[in-house]
């Protein structure tokens, strides 16, 4: 430790390699940093060459610009309501109950990572598809199970992004335009689906999750009338909150809007302190939503 302990008291001194923000940063820190005008190498591969040329022309650039001034504005003027709670299979376009939906693009089993492998294999236990993880392993690969995007059914997966037909999700509508998104709810964390876990614990809480904590949040959505995402995350903003990785304001924001209409619903005291209970005690309560 005692190397370690000099360096951190020694003079910083930095080099920095591509984005010179972040030299300029270090500067106004008052470290001496020097900026080196470096880029990757294009490897010889003509193809990109080609391509990040194409991107460099004016014409091209200008319509890049007009896209993304247009994507911005739909952004910007979106105006985001929770209007409900329902289960995937009611509510998901396309969904069925051989179709597992994931987060990311268009992978087949032989492709994905260990976690989204993982969630998978928990959401056929999930579903009664399989009895037990050496099943899950067998049916995965199979055929016989669907998969696809996410964001091809207009649908929201944190991480490995798993969602099947039994989840409950959210149900996000666009005053603005009118569309419809959907995204699953917060398990918490620790051992979660999302992270690719399928213990026992795993399906335990979502299967609780499905019979009791989303159908009462549900009620208090819908006697709510629809729940205002945009302006839970700017007050969540203004409260020090980045709705990403903090989100105690958010969340906190978002019990205290629901908790009144859970309270005039006609679910019983015990099951509407679980439901508060599992909301706070989750900081993360709100990050799908945001």
């Amino acid at each position: 430790m005692g190397k370690i302990n000099d360096l951190l008291k020694s003079k910083l001194n930095v080099i920095n390699m591509g984005l010179e923000s972040f030299a300029d940063s270090i500067q106004l820190q008052g470290a001496e940093v020097q900026h080196v005008d470096w880029k990757p190498p294009a490897g010889g591969n003509h193809a990109m060459i080609k391509i990040l040329s194409a991107l460099n022309q004016p014409d091209v650039k200008a319509h890049i610009y007009e896209a993304n001034r247009k994507a911005s504005e739909l952004i910007i003027n979106a105006r985001p309501v929770l209007l409900d709670i329902q289960r995937a299979a009611d509510c998901i376009p396309g969904m069925k109950k051989n179709l597992i939906l994931h987060a990311g693009p268009p992978i087949s089993w032989e492709h994905m990572c260990g976690p989204v492998r993982g969630a998978v294999m928990g959401a056929l236990i999930y579903e009664g598809l399989a009895k037990d993880l050496k099943e899950a392993e067998k049916l995965a690969p199979s055929g016989e199970i669907e998969f696809d995007p996410c964001h091809h059914h207009r649908t929201v997966g944190p991480m490995a992004g798993v969602v099947s037909s039994s989840m409950y999700v959210y149900v996000v509508k666009n005053e603005t335009s009118g569309n419809v998104a959907y995204c699953t709810l917060n398990e918490g964390l620790g051992k979660v689906l999302r992270f690719g876990a399928y213990s026992d614990e795993v399906i335990k809480r979502l299967k609780w999750m499905e019979k009791v904590f989303a159908p009462a949040l549900g009620k208090g959505v819908r006697k709510s009338g629809g729940i205002s995402v945009r302006d839970l995350t700017a007050r969540a903003l203004m409260m020090g909150d980045e709705c990403h990785n903090r989100n105690v304001a958010a969340t906190s924001l978002f019990i205290r809007t629901l908790a009144p209409h859970l309270l005039a619903t006609d679910l019983d005291n015990e099951t509407i302190k679980e439901v508060i209970a599992f909301l706070s005690g989750n900081d993360h309560s709100f990050l799908n939503l945001s």
